[in-house]
């Protein structure tokens, strides 16, 4: 499916400063074979760890690095590129360019291509583990996927600083699968979908419950799937601490009878129904 899909898509890869930029290079032959048109923007930190010689000989087109490319500009070739781009992928994409895109930064070429494109986004985070999980991060993700920008991963597993957590970048034949069904039929068109996510807490007195400890992440990863697929979607959420899914319906509920009255509104007008809440066996009498 990945070839049909992505024939010809013109793609414009952005690789921002991170040791994981060296993985773009391989991502950038795998999306040629795929068949797409790719062209690279280095940020300036991108620059230190890759050359823009071996992009231009894996893509076969000029490599672009800033904004003051004098050649370039005497056209507005930023606005061209801009406009050429069917999609923009940023791989690796850095906790300071994440940061950046949140806060409508327009400081370098590739955050000047990202505001001045119509082209959707897609962003491939590459981090330690801890900036990862700290909540500027987080927070300029969630930022981003409500307006749209599609994350890919990260991956948990071994780091270049010693470490082991999330902030792991996708490997590149999962990043250009991604690609391909974000661009591929939409296999749901049509469809509404129900999903139920997360724990649900049951409330012995004002200050002590009963509950699980269920993150809610599989049912919040079916709902961003299965929009992406080109459903509607109405996610259900027990009691979680995640950045609803752009385009994602969401109604908040707490304990199991919360969960069943919401299913119950929400399912008459649902061709499709997926529980992945962990739904508390016990409440107090």
């Amino acid at each position: 499916m990945g070839e049909s899909v992505l024939a010809n898509l013109r793609v414009l890869l952005g690789v921002s400063g991170g040791i994981a930029a060296y993985k773009a290079a391989e991502l950038t032959r795998r999306l040629r074979d795929a068949g797409a048109d790719v062209r690279i923007v280095l940020t300036e930190n991108a620059a230190r760890f890759v050359t823009p010689l071996t992009f231009q000989a894996l893509s076969g087109q000029p490599v672009r690095t800033g904004l003051w490319d004098e050649a370039a500009e005497a056209a507005m070739g930023h606005i061209e590129l801009a406009r050429w781009a069917q999609r923009i992928l940023i791989v690796p994409a850095s906790a300071d360019l994440i940061a950046r895109l949140a806060h409508g930064f327009a400081d370098d070429l590739l955050t000047t291509l990202c505001l001045a494109s119509s082209a959707p986004v897609a962003v491939a985070p590459a981090m330690n583990q801890q900036m990862w999980a700290h909540p500027a991060t987080q927070d300029n993700v969630a930022t981003l996927s409500r307006r749209g920008v599609d994350v890919l991963g990260p991956a948990a597993g071994s780091q270049a600083c010693g470490e082991f957590g999330p902030g792991r970048l996708l490997e590149a034949d999962v990043i250009v699968a991604e690609i391909a069904a974000l661009h591929g039929p939409k296999l749901l068109s049509g469809l509404h979908v129900l999903v139920s996510a997360g724990p649900t807490h049951e409330d012995i007195d004002p200050v002590r419950f009963i509950g699980n400890r269920s993150s809610g992440r599989m049912g919040f990863a079916v709902a961003r799937a299965a929009v992406e697929q080109g459903a509607q979607v109405r996610l259900v959420a027990g009691p979680v601490h995640l950045p609803t899914p752009a385009g994602v319906e969401r109604s908040d509920v707490r304990s199991a009878r919360d969960i069943r009255a919401a299913v119950m509104q929400h399912i008459p007008q649902s061709d499709i129904f997926i529980s992945a809440a962990a739904v508390g066996d016990y409440r107090p009498g």
